[in-house]
């Protein structure tokens, strides 16, 4: 699905280009060119005259986006088989069919080569989210400038990066890519840097985010078989790590397959090499040298972030962060409406209080009121009081009889007066109540302000410990996986070391009987050499007898040949016969052996020769 959604991008943008009247629709002869050239760029075999007759000049067919989509789905991209073909065959198409449409630079000069455009037009599709028309929100642009910036080692301009960004198109739909193309050419990002720094930012950038690469650079590495040094070329990748001859990526010498069987360690020093680590797999172990101890760190926790990635069965790093970066933008788009709610919540709550405000105003409008006209009334009844009295004293002396009514008339507008009065004390008690529920609701609304403020707060913190709870947690994982390989390994070393020690002993137990069986050879060789010993000093014997010189006259005892032949006989069976294989004459005891052998043999012939003499003279 995601290599159908990367290729959907780049088709779209293919066929945007050909409707030239932006109606929506595209001609079939250019349909028809189109899936061609994407046969051939995706590798797909078809059927050329199936193709004439689903595109020929009638009425009916594909003409527009909606219907050409199904016959994209059915007959390209659902026969698209990943790895027959390359995605940047493709790439290269679509953007030669919409650069020359769109990309034109002011003045036909700018900063960009065309294949740098077409390298930030590629990261531009990466990064872009899936929907149509293809934008980039503002935090993915400034996110993008930044890498290409840090790949220059320039500084990015926050002034002309804020003013690029703050234009209302941007803030309303984002940035088109063409927009974005536009904004680079005008060189306000590489002020006094050369074009061939920036072609090698945006190269490196590229290669970074669209072809998939964590990490380059030179290590030196030590062989397998020869076991010398050699400086190596690295790529790594999520689930490889490739080593060429050089940079250029021409020969690559070697491929080391990442998975989760696969660890990275770190060496001591030896050999003469510094800042040591290596790579173990199931099979072999890469020993590896950095440069220094900055870049030694780099290689081990990209290689563990590559491990960590096919492990959790990611095949891109970006792709991943680009989904990290679009939950942080959803949860603050969540914070900012949450935040709107709440203030539209504190708009109402302020005009409940203007008009509980209003009504308490009016309150004591009412009461001014009804002051006002007691006081009118209390004003009239006292000039009626006064008249009255006039008119009493005017009448006293006639209407004496009338006297005891007036009194009582009196009597009753006094109680009137007394009610008055009384209603006049409530209705101030009533408007000191209202103002004590009004400070009362004040302060309320003042503690529910700070504790709102207090527990956005608690949220904050909680989200922060809860951030490093789970990167405690994956820490903890992860030593708890390298523990277990640890331990598997110490209990195979110590199989293999008890199956060598009971290999030793039983061998051990050879050896001692063996050396039991030659105990035994040695003390019978012994013996047989000291029995041949006392035989050679009786011939010895023997022989010194028989050298005697002869008297003339005298009988020659003839010494029996017999004898000495039987002398020879045991003494040459004494030689091969009396000891075992296992223990043999040395050198001097057979020259030894040999030397009295041949005097022997010739003092025998010298008797023989005597004896027959003697007998001749006889």
């Amino acid at each position: 699905m995601e290599l159908r959604a990367e290729l959907l991008k780049s088709i779209w943008y293919a066929f945007t280009s050909l409707d030239v009247e932006k109606s929506g629709k595209v001609s079939k002869s250019q349909l028809k060119v189109l899936s061609h050239n994407l046969y051939t760029a995706l590798n797909i075999p078809h059927d050329p005259v199936a193709l004439e007759d689903h595109f020929r000049d009638d009425d009916d067919g594909p003409v527009s986006n909606q219907g050409y989509m199904p016959y994209l789905n059915k007959f390209i991209l659902d026969k698209v088989v990943e790895g027959t073909f390359d995605k940047e065959n493709v790439d290269v198409f679509c953007w030669t069919l919409c650069a020359k449409k769109n990309y034109r630079p002011k003045d036909g000069v700018g900063v960009l080569l065309d294949k740098d455009a077409f390298h930030l037009w590629c990261i531009f599709n990466f990064l872009s989210e899936d929907k149509y028309p293809l934008i980039l929100a503002p935090e993915e642009v400034e996110y993008l400038l930044k890498k290409i910036c840090l790949a220059m080692s320039v500084e990015l301009s926050c002034v002309d990066m804020e003013d690029f960004i703050s234009q209302e198109p941007v803030q309303l739909s984002g940035i088109t890519v063409w927009a974005f193309l536009d904004f680079v050419n005008t060189g306000r990002l590489t002020r006094g840097v050369e074009n061939d720094s920036v072609t090698m930012a945006i190269d490196k950038v590229y290669q970074e985010i669209v072809g998939n690469i964590i990490k380059e650079g030179y290590l030196w590495k030590k062989g397998h078989l020869r076991r010398n040094w050699n400086e190596r070329w690295f790529s790594l990748r999520p689930s490889t790590l490739h080593y060429y001859v050089s940079e250029d990526r021409k020969e690559c010498k070697g491929c080391i397959e990442l998975d989760h069987n696969c660890c990275v360690e770190v060496l001591p020093e030896k050999e003469g090499k510094r800042c040591m680590f290596c790579v173990k797999t199931l099979t072999k172990t890469y020993e590896m040298s950095a440069p220094d101890t900055k870049q030694r760190q780099e290689w081990t926790t990209a290689i563990q972030t590559a491990i960590r990635l096919c492990v959790e069965g990611k095949n891109s790093l970006h792709k991943d962060l680009k989904l990290r970066r679009r939950k942080l933008r959803e949860e603050r788009e969540r914070r900012r409406t949450t935040k709107e709610e709440e203030l539209q919540r504190l708009c109402l709550l302020q005009g409940e209080k203007e008009s509980k405000l209003a009504e308490l105003e009016l309150l004591q409008e009412a009461q001014r009121h009804s002051q006002a006209a007691l006081l009118q009334e209390e004003q009239k009844r006292r000039q009626k009081h006064e008249e009255l009295q006039r008119t009493l004293q005017d009448q006293l002396q006639q209407a004496e009889e009338e006297r005891d009514n007036m009194q009582a008339e009196m009597a009753l507008k006094d109680a009137e007066t007394d009610r008055q009065r009384k209603r006049i004390r409530e209705l101030e008690e009533m408007q000191v109540r209202l103002e004590e529920a009004l400070h009362q609701e004040i302060r309320a609304r003042q503690n529910e302000e700070a504790y709102r403020l207090t527990q956005a707060s608690l949220l904050v913190e909680e989200e922060e410990k809860m951030k490093v709870l789970l990167a405690l947690q994956e820490e903890q994982e992860q030593y708890i996986l390298k523990t277990q390989r640890e331990k598997q390994e110490l209990r195979q070393e110590m199989v293999t070391k008890s199956q060598a020690l009971e290999e030793a002993q039983h061998q051990l137990e050879k050896v001692r009987a063996n050396r039991h069986r030659m105990d035994q050879d040695i003390a019978t060789a012994q013996r047989k050499l000291r029995q041949a010993s006392t035989s050679v000093k009786h011939w010895n014997v023997q022989m010194n007898r028989l050298m005697h010189p002869i008297g003339p006259g005298a009988k020659c005892e003839q010494v029996p040949v017999s004898n000495s032949l039987s002398f020879l006989h045991s003494l040459s069976c004494f030689r091969s016969d009396s000891l075992l294989p296992e223990r043999r004459l040395s050198l001097g005891e057979e020259k030894e052996c040999e030397e009295r052998v041949s005097i022997i043999g010739r003092e025998e012939r010298r008797l023989s020769h005597a004896s027959n003499g003697d007998m001749d003279c006889a």
